[in-house]
């Protein structure tokens, strides 16, 4: 597996160009720490790309540049071959975080980004009518999110993003508070609905097994600052057996390069002087 870019024979949504990033308390990037270094990726429309590297090593500082949140200190990024300069609904990002409105219900929820659009009513409601059966929550329309389970939440908060029709779902470590088994179904339902939609999906994980579960192509950072040390091209067949050889040996393959990575950022840490 090597590294590279694009995709399968779909238009390039993202490009993203020498990208770096240093947070700098002083204001002096010589003097701050540097995120993330050189990354060159593009990403085609309707790929699903998780985001795999070492603890702290900028994976979610890159995924916030491209959302927009995060302004690069160097290097060019692009979404259909313009800058991005900022947030846009054309960019949907979803966090480990449930961020639900607890005062609101499921279906409020869902409308939120609606309501800020200023829809009309009856197209509000059909909207949020279409996406909570998308997620499976058909009954659930009038529930407070204390009401529902972690898995649930997490629900909402998809079709919540997904009502907004936006063309780039990125989502960082959406499933990490759930519990095993929740999780586990949660990635089959998110396959069943990008299947559905094929937004583009950017998807950060520190999971293997759910990255090579989900992804057209992994893209495995380095120990910060992250670069692109390896994409690796998953051509399994989707549904994916994970007790397959062919699932073994790819998620074997991935991590021999993560925990070379994993070594380095220890190293890093070890040493005098290091910024954790």
């Amino acid at each position: 597996m090597t590294a590279g870019t694009g995709a399968r024979g779909s238009a390039t949504i993202i490009s993203i160009r020498g990208i770096s990033k240093t947070f700098s308390s002083t204001g002096d990037p010589k003097a701050g720490t540097e995120a993330v270094s050189g990354v060159d990726l593009d990403i085609s429309e309707g790929e699903f790309v998780c985001l795999v590297g070492p603890s702290g090593c900028g994976k979610t500082t890159l995924l916030r540049m491209i959302a927009g949140l995060e302004a690069p200190s160097a290097g060019e990024l692009l979404f259909k071959g313009r800058p991005i300069s900022g947030a846009g609904a054309d960019r949907g990002m979803i966090f480990q975080s449930f961020a639900l409105f607890p005062w609101r219900t499921v279906r409020r929820n869902i409308e939120f980004g609606l309501e800020v659009k200023r829809l009309p009513r009856e197209e509000r409601r059909r909207i949020s009518r279409e996406h909570i059966e998308l997620v499976g929550l058909k009954g659930f329309e009038g529930a407070h999110p204390r009401q529902l389970s972690g898995g649930m939440q997490q629900r909402v908060g998809l079709a919540r993003a997904l009502a907004n029709d936006p063309a780039v779902l990125l989502m960082d470590e959406p499933f990490g508070s759930l519990d095993a088994q929740t999780r586990n179904i949660m990635q089959t339902e998110l396959l069943r609905i990008w299947e559905r939609t094929r937004k583009t999906v950017v998807f950060v994980t520190h999971s293997v097994d759910e990255s090579v579960f989900l992804a057209d192509r992994i893209v495995l950072l380095t120990a910060r600052p992250a670069s692109v040390k390896t994409i690796f091209e998953i051509g399994i067949p989707r549904p994916r057996d994970r007790a397959s050889p062919e699932f073994a040996a790819i998620r074997q393959r991935v991590l021999r390069d993560l925990t070379e990575e994993v070594l380095k950022g220890m190293a890093q840490q070890d040493r005098p002087g290091a910024v954790e």
